[in-house]
Protein backbone atom coordinates (compact mmCIF):
# COMPACT_ATOMS: atom_id res chain seq x y z
CA UNK A 1 0.00 0.00 0.00
CA UNK A 2 1.19 3.72 -0.54
CA UNK A 3 3.57 4.72 2.31
CA UNK A 4 2.74 8.51 2.95
CA UNK A 5 0.64 8.76 5.31
CA UNK A 6 -2.94 9.08 3.14
CA UNK A 7 -4.46 6.52 1.54
CA UNK A 8 -6.85 6.73 -2.06
CA UNK A 9 -10.44 7.98 -1.34
CA UNK A 10 -11.17 6.13 -4.37
CA UNK A 11 -11.79 2.62 -5.33
CA UNK A 12 -11.53 1.09 -8.65
CA UNK A 13 -13.43 -2.22 -9.02
CA UNK A 14 -11.26 -4.96 -9.29
CA UNK A 15 -8.05 -2.68 -9.12
CA UNK A 16 -5.57 -3.15 -6.05
CA UNK A 17 -2.42 -1.24 -4.94
CA UNK A 18 0.84 -2.24 -4.79
CA UNK A 19 4.45 -0.65 -4.94
CA UNK A 20 7.62 -0.87 -6.60
CA UNK A 21 10.78 -1.01 -3.98
CA UNK A 22 12.78 2.44 -4.39
CA UNK A 23 16.41 2.08 -5.97
CA UNK A 24 19.82 4.12 -4.57
CA UNK A 25 19.88 7.51 -5.25
CA UNK A 26 17.03 9.83 -5.91
CA UNK A 27 14.12 6.78 -7.42
CA UNK A 28 11.41 6.06 -4.75
CA UNK A 29 8.92 3.90 -4.27
CA UNK A 30 6.52 3.76 -7.06
CA UNK A 31 2.77 2.91 -6.78
CA UNK A 32 0.54 1.55 -9.19
CA UNK A 33 -3.04 -0.52 -9.05
CA UNK A 34 -2.53 -3.62 -10.93
CA UNK A 35 -6.61 -5.70 -12.33
CA UNK A 36 -7.48 -7.77 -15.14
CA UNK A 37 -6.09 -10.90 -17.34
CA UNK A 38 -4.24 -11.36 -20.39
CA UNK A 39 -1.29 -9.13 -21.90
CA UNK A 40 0.08 -6.21 -20.03
CA UNK A 41 -1.79 -3.22 -20.60
CA UNK A 42 -0.06 -0.04 -18.52
CA UNK A 43 -1.62 3.25 -18.44
CA UNK A 44 0.18 6.49 -17.44
CA UNK A 45 -1.33 9.34 -16.41
CA UNK A 46 -2.08 13.19 -17.05
CA UNK A 47 -0.08 16.21 -15.66
CA UNK A 48 -1.04 16.24 -11.61
CA UNK A 49 -3.06 13.86 -12.11
CA UNK A 50 -3.14 10.04 -10.92
CA UNK A 51 -3.59 6.22 -11.58
CA UNK A 52 -7.34 7.04 -10.65
CA UNK A 53 -7.36 9.30 -14.14
CA UNK A 54 -8.09 5.81 -15.20
CA UNK A 55 -10.96 4.77 -12.79
CA UNK A 56 -13.62 4.43 -15.42
CA UNK A 57 -11.40 3.15 -18.98
CA UNK A 58 -9.93 0.04 -16.32
CA UNK A 59 -13.10 -1.60 -15.67
CA UNK A 60 -13.77 -1.47 -19.65
CA UNK A 61 -10.32 -3.58 -20.46
CA UNK A 62 -9.75 -5.70 -17.38
CA UNK A 63 -11.43 -8.82 -19.48
CA UNK A 64 -8.99 -8.34 -21.92
CA UNK A 65 -5.77 -7.06 -20.26
CA UNK A 66 -3.56 -7.51 -17.10
CA UNK A 67 -3.96 -3.23 -16.54
CA UNK A 68 -0.52 -1.57 -14.62
CA UNK A 69 -1.73 2.06 -13.77
CA UNK A 70 1.27 3.95 -12.71
CA UNK A 71 1.56 6.64 -10.22
CA UNK A 72 4.17 8.58 -12.24
CA UNK A 73 7.50 9.59 -9.46
CA UNK A 74 6.21 11.47 -6.97
CA UNK A 75 2.88 11.90 -8.18
CA UNK A 76 -0.05 10.47 -6.71
CA UNK A 77 1.04 7.90 -3.81
CA UNK A 78 4.15 7.89 -5.29
CA UNK A 79 6.88 8.97 -3.02
CA UNK A 80 8.08 12.35 -3.22
CA UNK A 81 12.26 11.89 -2.95
CA UNK A 82 13.65 15.58 -1.65
CA UNK A 83 15.61 16.69 -4.53
CA UNK A 84 14.46 14.40 -7.37
CA UNK A 85 13.98 15.34 -10.94
CA UNK A 86 10.62 15.47 -12.95
CA UNK A 87 12.30 16.20 -16.73
CA UNK A 88 11.18 13.69 -19.05
CA UNK A 89 14.34 11.45 -18.93
CA UNK A 90 13.79 10.81 -15.11
CA UNK A 91 9.70 10.57 -15.56
CA UNK A 92 10.62 7.84 -18.15
CA UNK A 93 13.11 5.93 -15.56
CA UNK A 94 9.98 5.02 -13.66
CA UNK A 95 7.69 4.12 -16.42
CA UNK A 96 10.77 1.77 -17.59
CA UNK A 97 11.52 0.06 -13.76
CA UNK A 98 8.12 -0.82 -13.83
CA UNK A 99 8.42 -2.86 -16.88
CA UNK A 100 11.97 -4.73 -15.77
CA UNK A 101 11.18 -4.94 -12.47
CA UNK A 102 7.78 -6.55 -12.90
CA UNK A 103 9.34 -8.20 -16.48
CA UNK A 104 6.59 -7.29 -18.34
CA UNK A 105 6.77 -8.25 -21.79
CA UNK A 106 4.28 -7.83 -24.91
CA UNK A 107 3.21 -4.45 -23.45
CA UNK A 108 0.50 -2.27 -24.40
CA UNK A 109 1.41 1.40 -23.31
CA UNK A 110 -1.11 3.97 -23.26
CA UNK A 111 -0.28 7.47 -21.94
CA UNK A 112 -2.26 10.28 -22.26
CA UNK A 113 -1.20 14.01 -22.09
CA UNK A 114 2.18 13.82 -20.27
CA UNK A 115 1.70 9.86 -20.25
CA UNK A 116 1.65 10.16 -23.93
CA UNK A 117 4.90 11.68 -24.76
CA UNK A 118 6.22 8.75 -21.54
CA UNK A 119 4.82 6.31 -23.75
CA UNK A 120 6.27 6.84 -27.01
CA UNK A 121 10.09 7.38 -25.00
CA UNK A 122 9.49 4.10 -23.63
CA UNK A 123 8.75 2.28 -26.41
CA UNK A 124 11.76 3.58 -28.07
CA UNK A 125 14.18 2.62 -25.12
CA UNK A 126 12.10 -0.74 -23.93
CA UNK A 127 11.58 -1.92 -27.97
CA UNK A 128 11.86 -5.50 -26.72
CA UNK A 129 8.92 -5.02 -24.34
CA UNK A 130 6.44 -3.06 -26.08
CA UNK A 131 3.96 -4.17 -28.44
CA UNK A 132 2.07 -1.18 -29.58
CA UNK A 133 1.47 2.18 -28.40
CA UNK A 134 -1.89 4.56 -28.15
CA UNK A 135 -0.61 8.10 -27.17
CA UNK A 136 -3.44 10.27 -26.43
CA UNK A 137 -3.54 14.38 -26.87
CA UNK A 138 0.27 14.07 -26.44
CA UNK A 139 1.53 16.99 -24.01
CA UNK A 140 4.46 17.91 -26.16
CA UNK A 141 3.47 21.74 -27.47
CA UNK A 142 4.60 25.00 -26.11
CA UNK A 143 1.91 26.76 -24.06
CA UNK A 144 0.44 23.45 -22.75
CA UNK A 145 -2.29 23.80 -19.55
CA UNK A 146 -1.53 27.28 -19.68
CA UNK A 147 -4.03 27.39 -23.23
CA UNK A 148 -7.30 25.62 -20.96
CA UNK A 149 -7.99 28.98 -19.71
CA UNK A 150 -7.31 32.73 -18.84
CA UNK A 151 -7.36 31.20 -15.08
CA UNK A 152 -4.93 28.32 -16.09
CA UNK A 153 -2.22 31.22 -17.82
CA UNK A 154 -2.70 32.78 -14.65
CA UNK A 155 -2.11 30.04 -12.03
CA UNK A 156 0.49 28.61 -14.54
CA UNK A 157 2.70 31.85 -14.87
CA UNK A 158 2.42 32.11 -10.84
CA UNK A 159 3.64 28.67 -9.78
CA UNK A 160 6.67 29.00 -12.27
CA UNK A 161 7.80 32.51 -10.98
CA UNK A 162 10.91 32.58 -9.53
CA UNK A 163 10.23 33.60 -5.91
CA UNK A 164 6.21 33.14 -5.15
CA UNK A 165 6.01 30.01 -7.81
CA UNK A 166 6.85 27.52 -4.50
CA UNK A 167 3.97 28.92 -2.16
CA UNK A 168 1.35 29.86 -5.29
CA UNK A 169 1.89 25.76 -6.35
CA UNK A 170 1.44 24.87 -2.62
CA UNK A 171 -1.91 26.92 -2.46
CA UNK A 172 -4.60 24.87 -4.43
CA UNK A 173 -8.53 26.38 -4.09
CA UNK A 174 -11.03 23.79 -5.12
CA UNK A 175 -12.65 26.39 -7.49
CA UNK A 176 -9.59 26.80 -9.55
CA UNK A 177 -8.56 23.37 -9.88
CA UNK A 178 -12.17 22.63 -10.62
CA UNK A 179 -12.29 25.43 -13.57
CA UNK A 180 -8.15 24.43 -14.50
CA UNK A 181 -9.72 20.79 -15.04
CA UNK A 182 -12.95 21.76 -16.80
CA UNK A 183 -10.96 23.35 -19.25
CA UNK A 184 -9.60 20.33 -20.52
CA UNK A 185 -13.04 18.84 -21.24
CA UNK A 186 -15.68 19.12 -24.14
CA UNK A 187 -18.24 17.96 -21.24
CA UNK A 188 -17.70 19.56 -17.99
CA UNK A 189 -19.72 17.08 -16.22
CA UNK A 190 -17.02 14.38 -16.99
CA UNK A 191 -15.23 16.19 -14.08
CA UNK A 192 -16.48 14.31 -10.74
CA UNK A 193 -16.13 16.31 -7.19
CA UNK A 194 -14.61 12.70 -5.65
CA UNK A 195 -11.93 12.72 -8.09
CA UNK A 196 -11.20 16.20 -7.48
CA UNK A 197 -11.47 15.58 -3.45
CA UNK A 198 -8.61 13.21 -4.04
CA UNK A 199 -6.38 15.11 -5.99
CA UNK A 200 -6.64 17.89 -3.33
CA UNK A 201 -5.83 15.14 -0.89
CA UNK A 202 -2.64 14.19 -2.88
CA UNK A 203 -1.88 17.75 -3.29
CA UNK A 204 -2.01 18.30 0.87
CA UNK A 205 0.80 15.65 0.56
CA UNK A 206 4.14 16.79 2.43
CA UNK A 207 6.25 18.11 -0.45
CA UNK A 208 4.09 17.80 -2.82
CA UNK A 209 3.99 21.81 -4.06
CA UNK A 210 7.58 21.41 -4.95
CA UNK A 211 6.44 17.99 -7.34
CA UNK A 212 3.97 20.05 -8.73
CA UNK A 213 6.02 23.15 -9.54
CA UNK A 214 8.61 21.16 -11.00
CA UNK A 215 5.95 18.91 -13.56
CA UNK A 216 5.17 22.40 -15.29
CA UNK A 217 8.76 22.96 -15.50
CA UNK A 218 9.61 20.00 -17.42
CA UNK A 219 7.21 21.04 -20.25
CA UNK A 220 10.62 21.65 -22.50
CA UNK A 221 11.66 18.49 -21.60
CA UNK A 222 8.36 16.80 -23.21
CA UNK A 223 8.65 19.21 -26.01
CA UNK A 224 12.35 17.74 -26.55
CA UNK A 225 10.96 14.40 -26.27
CA UNK A 226 9.27 14.79 -29.45
CA UNK A 227 12.88 13.90 -31.52
CA UNK A 228 12.75 10.83 -29.64
CA UNK A 229 9.48 9.41 -31.23
CA UNK A 230 10.83 8.08 -34.79
CA UNK A 231 12.74 5.66 -32.98
CA UNK A 232 9.83 3.62 -32.25
CA UNK A 233 9.41 0.75 -33.62
CA UNK A 234 6.15 -0.60 -32.23
CA UNK A 235 2.90 0.21 -34.11
CA UNK A 236 1.02 3.29 -32.92
CA UNK A 237 -1.68 4.94 -32.60
CA UNK A 238 -2.17 8.18 -31.90
CA UNK A 239 -5.37 10.11 -31.04
CA UNK A 240 -6.33 13.76 -29.98
CA UNK A 241 -9.42 15.01 -28.63
CA UNK A 242 -11.01 17.23 -31.30
CA UNK A 243 -10.92 20.22 -28.55
CA UNK A 244 -7.59 19.51 -27.32
CA UNK A 245 -5.44 22.24 -26.24
CA UNK A 246 -2.79 21.19 -29.12
CA UNK A 247 -3.05 23.00 -32.29
CA UNK A 248 -3.95 21.42 -35.76
CA UNK A 249 -0.53 22.64 -36.80
CA UNK A 250 1.06 20.60 -33.13
CA UNK A 251 -1.28 16.98 -34.51
CA UNK A 252 -0.34 17.80 -38.26
CA UNK A 253 3.44 17.67 -36.96
CA UNK A 254 3.75 14.68 -35.14
CA UNK A 255 1.74 12.81 -37.77
CA UNK A 256 4.30 14.22 -40.19
CA UNK A 257 6.95 12.72 -37.51
CA UNK A 258 5.34 9.27 -37.23
CA UNK A 259 3.45 8.82 -41.20
CA UNK A 260 2.96 4.90 -40.24
CA UNK A 261 0.93 5.78 -37.19
CA UNK A 262 -2.94 5.25 -36.87
CA UNK A 263 -4.87 8.35 -35.85
CA UNK A 264 -7.83 9.31 -34.58
CA UNK A 265 -9.69 12.43 -33.86
CA UNK A 266 -12.16 12.13 -31.09
CA UNK A 267 -15.44 14.47 -32.00
CA UNK A 268 -16.14 16.87 -29.07
CA UNK A 269 -13.79 15.36 -26.77
CA UNK A 270 -10.97 17.95 -24.82
CA UNK A 271 -7.82 17.35 -23.53
CA UNK A 272 -8.92 14.53 -20.45
CA UNK A 273 -10.29 11.80 -22.80
CA UNK A 274 -9.94 8.95 -20.53
CA UNK A 275 -12.62 11.00 -18.16
CA UNK A 276 -14.59 11.81 -21.07
CA UNK A 277 -14.76 8.97 -23.48
CA UNK A 278 -13.01 5.93 -21.70
CA UNK A 279 -15.46 3.79 -23.68
CA UNK A 280 -13.88 4.74 -27.07
CA UNK A 281 -10.15 4.35 -25.61
CA UNK A 282 -11.77 0.86 -24.18
CA UNK A 283 -13.08 0.38 -28.02
CA UNK A 284 -9.75 0.96 -29.39
CA UNK A 285 -7.75 -1.28 -26.98
CA UNK A 286 -10.48 -4.31 -26.87
CA UNK A 287 -10.07 -4.45 -31.07
CA UNK A 288 -6.61 -4.73 -30.81
CA UNK A 289 -5.86 -7.23 -27.34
Amino acid sequence: MPSQDSRPTIHVPGATSHTIAPRAGREGELRYLKAGTGAPLVLLHTVRTQAEHYRHLIPLVADRYTVYALDLPGMGYSEIVPGASYDEPAMRAGVERLLTELDLHDVTLLGESMGAVLALTTAADLPERVRRVVAVNAYDFAGGIARSSLLARVVVSGVLAPGVGPVIAGVEPKPALIKILQGGLGDKSALREDYVDELLQVGKRPGYPTVARAVYQALPSLIAARTRYPEVKAPIHLVYGENDWSRPSDRQANKKLLPAADYTQVPGAGHFIALERPDILADLLNTAA
